[in-house]
Formats: C-alpha cells, structure tokens, sequence
C-alpha cells in the first residue's frame, strides 16, 4: 500500500533551506497553507523566493513571513492588502516580480505539466514583455513565459488519504490544485487525512501521483481577508 503520509510539520519541512524558491497555494486567505507558513515564519530559515497568487495579509499568512523578513524575492498578482509588504517593497527591501494572473496560472500549470514555456498576448506592449522573446501568431503579437522552476510546492487541501489523493473544498481549489506536482517536492497539509481508498475516486481533484508528502493539519483559524459591514 503507497503512503505518503509524515508524522507532522517538523519532518513536512525536511529539506527545505534558505534561499530556495517555494510555492504557496491559497487565493487570498482560502486555501492558504497555514501551519506551513507558520513553522516556516517560526524557523531560522529566510531569503526565499515565493510564488503565490498574493501576499496575505498582515500578521496572517505569507504576511507572517513578511513580518519575520523571511521573503527576498516575491512573485505574484495582487497585493493589496499587506502594509508591511508594501513598505518592504517601496524601501527596495525585497524583489518584487508583477505577474497577469492568469500568466502566473499557467506558468504553474506548465510547470506541473512539464511543458517548458507558452506564449501569451497578456503582457505584450508592457514591461512584462522586456527582455522575452517575441512572436506573431495570425497576426497578433504573443510573448514567450517560461515555466517556473521551484523546489517545493505547499498546499492545504479539506480532505486527503495516506496515498496522497486530494480533495479541495469550493473555491480552494484554485492555486493548490494547478501547484501540486509543479515543485521538485509537493507538501500537503489537509484538515482530515483518511485510510487510502477511503475517498470516492470520482470526487478527488488532485491525484496522489502529484504529491510527495501529507499530513494532518492543526487548528485553522479561516480568517475573512477584508470584512465589510453594511451601514443599516
């Protein structure tokens, strides 16, 4: 019988070292990888590069890793709601890498896929096109992106079994499922891990080919990235 399963967070991060490039699954605050980022924040380990749809917010998430200095170079999409990542930014404390988001997905997704590179008309005209490779396809301009190249790839998923099968829940599906399998090693924590062949095979998302190592997650807080009340 395959496992895939570890025996908590501490062997999770086996491997891990400053300076490499990681992946973190989540849009926003749904589906964020929680205790990882938190041992991560926790640890003597910095200077990463992270990939992610955004940067969290402050004091919660990859906002944790701004706030302990442990990012050197940040790659992702909207990044509005973390005022100390903007202050690292403006004072050229960190690199930081603008992606289109749907770029930033497929640049995943070739990644797992092991296609090299694609081209894309999102970009073109911009500075995102500067020093890439340009080409006409039935006349419209298209820039060549490289897949990415990163060392671990962390994920949250609701349910797993020890295999590594993965169910996402709603719209956390989103970055986990395109980032699984497009590291050198994948990490999943889960909220309830379960005996293989306990999952219905026509509900699981993410196959445990994909994956590398799962565990069972602690306490998830879920917090509400930005709470709005209406006036009555």
């Amino acid at each position: 019988m395959i496992t895939k399963t570890i025996a908590g967070i501490s062997n999770a991060l086996e491997g891990i070292q400053s300076g490499m490039t990681i992946m973190l699954g989540g849009f926003g605050l749904c589906g964020i990888p929680e205790n990882l980022i938190k041992a991560i924040a926790d640890s003597s380990l910095r200077d990463f590069t992270c990939i992610s749809a955004n940067v969290g917010v402050d004091n919660f998430g990859l906002g944790l890793l701004f706030k302990e200095k442990k990012i050197k170079t940040m790659i992702g999409s909207y990044v509005g709601e973390n005022a100390e990542f903007e202050r690292q930014m403006l004072s050229d404390e960190i690199e930081v890498i603008l992606t289109p988001m749907g770029t930033l997905a497929e640049k995943c997704r070739a990644a797992q896929m092991g296609i090299p590179a694609f081209y894309t008309p999102a970009g073109y005209g911009t500075e995102i096109a500067e020093g890439k490779e340009i080409r006409t396809f039935n006349s419209k301009n298209y820039i060549l992106e490289e897949a990415y190249k990163a060392d671990f790839a962390l994920i949250k998923a609701w349910k797993g079994d020890y295999a590594g099968n993965l169910i996402f829940r709603g719209t956390a599906k989103n970055f986990n499922s395109i980032m699984s399998g497009a590291a050198k090693t994948t990490i999943v924590e889960v909220e309830e891990l379960v005996p293989a062949g306990s999952l219905d095979p026509n509900e699981i998302h993410t196959p445990g080919i994909f994956v590398d190592r799962i565990f069972q997650g602690g306490y998830y807080e879920k917090k509400i990235e930005n709470l709005t009340n209406r006036d009555h």
